[in-house]
């Protein structure tokens, strides 16, 4: 990483005070100054301390003013954790760098003090396209899972995930996602062009889940939970398997979910659809009003790419299953940016995109956000389909160093600073330049997220209850300010 940008992480520790228990006492702004970080476009500004601010008396709003407004006493969603993917690409890059660059790797993203603080991590279960090749746990055949073996994850992506695990200490969720049943459970016998799970196979398939977490666990990795299967709906060229509404249904309430709670993981979180917002609704609806489908299912999980036919990312989806149904959690499961090109490293559009995505959807009841990929090589990959991508993180193995994307600060302005536990706050801007959300930590920390799309710097009033400071956000910037 680059010194400035250390400097500039070490300082934020420097700033990281303890306050009351937020459960103790309303929360208040007497006494308080509000911590203010700053990432901009065109500036050397990334995740940097730019101002140390008081509160003074709010007066009335004004319409020419620009404001955000916070109100402590309605709060909402408890926060999960934020992190990225780790996937069998991600683990081989990882493998190939320096060993000072794998401890600045695992500083950047799971240290909370070196770094921004990751609490989340999904990895596959056997093979997705960001793998070297097509691979699975058991012998083709095997309908018994005798030879059921996760030698293959010990080479690189388990002592990944292990690394990852020490960095972060305690607060850490795993979970898993497969993109296909093997081949020979599936109509097509292949693994890739989508097809469908052969009924016959419906139970060694749930039984593959069962023994995927105990192999885990086995290594002393702990799996908080899994999805039913990653994109249900889309036939990819890579690893894939489609699930209508009612297919994903059926099989979690007949055989995963009585399968996982006959072996003893009923505390295990199952996540279904596990795909793009457009059809989230649909799924929701035919799950959840089935009441012996509904009682296995935590939550649903969505991800960021129903944008593919020119469209806009449908947050208000999103919201419409946070209210039909409350009781059941909602995580981001995957984003990241599409089409590979090196030219691109330092887009800004991509981080606003970033941005744009993870205030929407904390803000429509969202509790964890995961991206994709923590960590590529200089091709976007390796991916055994082509299928290459960005990452907040490249590894150039030619140039044999870490590229840091504008992704990585944006991703990192709410994870460093909003920490499991938290409560989402009521917040709103009073122009649609700026985006924001809140979030109280369990120590009695406010922090609050503001985003700047437009072309100028913008001076806006932050209002939090009877309190407000004036505060100045550069053009195409994130700010966390934490009081």
């Amino acid at each position: 990483m680059k010194k400035n940008v250390v400097s500039a992480l070490l300082v934020m520790a420097c700033f990281s005070g303890f306050a009351q228990d937020s459960k103790s006492k309303p929360f208040t702004t007497s006494g308080k100054k509000i911590k203010v970080f700053t990432t901009a476009e065109n500036t050397d500004l990334r995740l940097a301390p730019t101002a140390s601010l008081g509160f003074k008396p709010a007066k009335q709003a004004l319409e020419n003013e620009v404001s955000v407004f916070v109100n402590p006493n309605k709060q909402f969603q408890t926060f999960m954790g934020i992190g990225g993917a780790i996937t069998d690409a991600s683990a081989e890059v990882f493998a190939k760098l320096s060993k000072e660059q794998q401890k600045e790797f695992l500083d950047a993203y799971y240290s909370k003090e070196k770094g921004i603080g990751y609490s989340l991590i999904r990895t596959t279960i056997h093979s997705s396209d960001f793998s070297s090749e097509s691979y699975t746990y058991v012998n083709e055949n095997d309908k018994e899972l005798k030879s059921f073996s996760i030698d293959h994850d010990k080479k690189f992506k388990i002592p990944l995930i292990k690394e990852a695990l020490k960095t972060a200490g305690k607060e850490m969720t795993l979970y898993a996602s497969p993109w296909s049943p093997p081949a020979f459970m599936k109509d097509t016998k292949s693994m890739l062009k989508g097809g469908k799970l052969a009924p016959e196979f419906y139970q060694p398939w749930a039984n593959y889940y069962v023994k995927f977490i105990q192999a885990y666990e086995k290594e002393g990795i702990p799996i908080w939970g899994i999805t039913v299967q990653n994109e249900p709906m889309a036939t990819q060229t890579w690893e894939s398997c489609i699930f209508t509404a009612e297919e994903e249904r059926d099989f979690l309430k007949k055989y995963l979910g009585p399968t996982m709670q006959k072996n003893g993981l009923e505390n295990k979180k199952i996540v279904v659809w596990d795909h793009n917002r457009d059809l989230m609704v649909q799924r929701a609806n035919t799950i959840y009003s089935d009441p012996e489908a509904a009682k296995y299912a935590w939550g649903m999980g969505f991800h960021w790419y129903e944008t593919w036919n020119g469209g806009k990312p449908m947050f208000d989806n999103v919201k419409l299953v946070a209210d039909s149904f409350p009781d059941k959690k909602l995580m981001f499961t995957e984003g990241c940016i599409e089409a590979f090109n090196p030219a691109r490293y330092q887009f800004w559009a991509n981080a606003e995109r970033y941005g744009i995505n993870m205030i929407n959807d904390f803000n429509n009841g969202t509790v964890a956000w995961t991206d994709w990929n923590i960590l590529l090589d200089e091709k976007g990959g390796p991916n055994h389909v082509s299928n290459f991508c960005f990452a907040p993180i490249h590894g150039d193995l030619t140039a044999k160093k870490l590229i840091y994307t504008p992704s990585y600060y944006y991703i990192g302005h709410f994870s460093k600073f909003i920490r499991p536990e938290a409560k989402r706050i009521s917040t709103s801007a009073s122009r649609s330049q700026l985006l924001s959300t809140t979030f109280l930590n369990t120590n009695g920390e406010m922090v609050t997220v503001v985003m700047n799309q437009s072309d100028g710097e913008i001076k806006y009033k932050l209002f939090v209850g009877d309190a407000e400071s004036e505060i100045t956000i550069p053009a195409h910037a994130m700010q966390t300010l934490v009081y």
